[in-house]
C-alpha cells in the first residue's frame, strides 16, 4: 500500500510498504479517506526526530470506513465511516484509572510511535474512534481530532459561560481554540494575531474582537476590553517567545493561563506576579477522547468550523512541498487535508 513513511530529518518518502495485519482484538482496520496535517508533522520532518521513532508512518488526524473489526468491538460494524484520536492509553494506571489517559503511564501516539494515517490503512484502537454521523464529509471528519485538541486545552483553563478568554495565536490549532472556546461558552473570546487573514478567520470562529499584535498593543487590548481586569483564561497558542508573559500579563487576579504553543528554548516568566495575583498556569497535552472527541465530531456536523479553517486539499503525492514545507516555513494558510487514494483490495 501507499503511504508517507518518515526516516529522518528532511526525509519522508511516498512509498509502497506492507499492509497491516488483521485487526486483533479491540482493534479496527480502517481504509482511511482523508488526513490532516499539523505542525507536529512538519517539524518532525523538518528537524525531527523530535516525539517519532522513525521509521514511522506519518498521520495522528484522520478520517476513514472500517474494512475489518477484530474481537471487542462493538459498534464499529464493517463500513462504519469513523474519526480516530491519536493518543493510545493502557486503560489501568493511575492516571487512566483518573480519565486522565493523555497522560498514561505507556502513551503512545499513531502516527509517532505506531504507524498513522498517512495511508491508505491503519490499525487503530476502537476504543479511541467515534462513528461520522451522515451529512458530515471526510474533509471535516479529518479535522475532529485537532478540534478535541483544542476542546481539551480550552477545558484545562476552566473556560465557560461567564468567563472572558483571549487566545494568543490563531493560525493552526488557535483557531480550532478561539472555535472551542466560543463552542464552550466563553464570553468575550478576543483572538490576538499578527495576520489580518488569521484574525478574519477567528471572527467568522466566534471571535467577539480581534487584536493585530503589529498595530496594537495585545496586553492593553485585551485589558480594555475586559474592564481593565484582564480575561479570565488566556490560551497561549503561538509559540512565540514573547507570548508567555504576555499571557501571564492578560490575566487578571485569579485567572487562568493555558501554555499550548511549544517554545523552542526555555523563556523568563515573572512568577512573582505569578504568585501574588493567584493565577493558575495550566500545561496540556493531546486530548481525551472519552471527553473531547464525540464533541469535537458534533461541533463539525452542527458548525461551518471547517469550513472557515481550511486551507486547501493536497494528494499524497503532494505531501512535501504542498504540506509539510509550507508547514514547517509559516507559509500555509489554513488547514491542509491530504486525499489517500483508494487502491483496489
Amino acid at each position: 500500500m501507499k503511504a508517507a513513511v518518515f526516516h529522518a530529518p528532511g526525509d519522508v518518502r511516498i512509498e509502497q510498504i506492507s499492509e497491516p495485519g488483521q485487526p486483533g482484538p479491540g482493534e479496527l482496520l480502517i481504509q482511511v479517506a482523508k488526513a490532516a496535517l499539523c505542525g507536529t508533522d512538519s517539524a518532525e520532518w523538518d528537524h525531527g526526530p523530535l516525539l517519532a521513532q522513525p521509521p514511522v508512518v506519518l498521520g495522528h488526524e484522520f478520517t476513514g470506513t472500517v474494512v475489518a473489526a477484530g474481537p471487542e468491538t462493538a459498534g464499529f460494524p464493517t463500513g462504519t465511516k469513523v474519526v480516530s484520536g491519536a493518543g493510545i492509553s493502557c486503560g489501568t494506571c493511575e492516571w487512566c484509572a483518573a480519565g486522565r489517559t493523555n497522560l498514561c503511564a505507556s502513551y503512545q501516539t499513531l502516527g509517532l510511535h505506531r504507524d498513522g494515517g498517512l495511508a491508505e490503512l491503519v490499525l487503530s484502537p476502537a476504543s479511541i474512534c467515534r462513528p461520522v454521523p451522515e451529512g458530515l464529509g471526510d474533509v471535516a471528519a479529518a479535522m475532529a481530532q485537532p478540534l478535541a485538541v483544542a476542546l481539551h486545552a480550552a477545558r484545562r483553563g476552566r473556560t465557560g459561560p461567564g468567563r472572558s478568554c483571549a487566545v494568543i495565536g490563531a493560525g493552526g490549532i488557535g483557531a480550532f481554540i478561539v472555535a472551542a472556546a466560543a463552542a464552550l461558552g466563553a464570553n468575550p473570546v478576543i483572538a490576538v494575531d499578527i495576520a489580518d487573514g488569521r484574525l478574519e478567520t477567528a471572527a467568522a470562529l466566534g471571535a467577539a474582537l480581534t487584536v493585530n499584535a503589529e498595530r496594537q498593543d495585545p496586553v492593553a487590548a485585551v485589558r480594555e476590553a475586559t474592564g481593565q481586569q484582564g480575561a479570565h483564561v488566556v490560551i497561549e497558542a503561538s509559540g512565540a517567545p514573547a507570548s508567555p508573559a504576555a499571557a501571564l500579563a492578560m490575566a487578571r487576579q485569579g485567572g487562568d493561563v493555558v501554555m499550548v504553543g511549544l517554545q523552542p528554548r526555555p523563556v523568563a516568566v515573572d512568577l512573582f506576579s505569578v504568585s501574588t495575583r493567584e493565577v493558575d498556569v495550566h500545561g496540556t497535552l493531546a486530548h481525551v477522547c472519552g471527553e473531547d472527541l464525540g464533541e469535537a465530531v458534533t461541533l463539525l456536523a452542527t458548525t461551518p468550523l471547517a469550513a472557515a479553517v481550511l486551507g486547501g486539499v493536497i494528494s499524497l503525492d503532494e505531501l512535501i512541498e504542498g504540506g509539510l514545507r509550507p508547514l514547517a516555513e509559516r507559509k500555509a494558510h489554513g488547514k491542509i487535508i491530504v486525499d489517500i487514494p483508494v487502491s483496489a483490495r
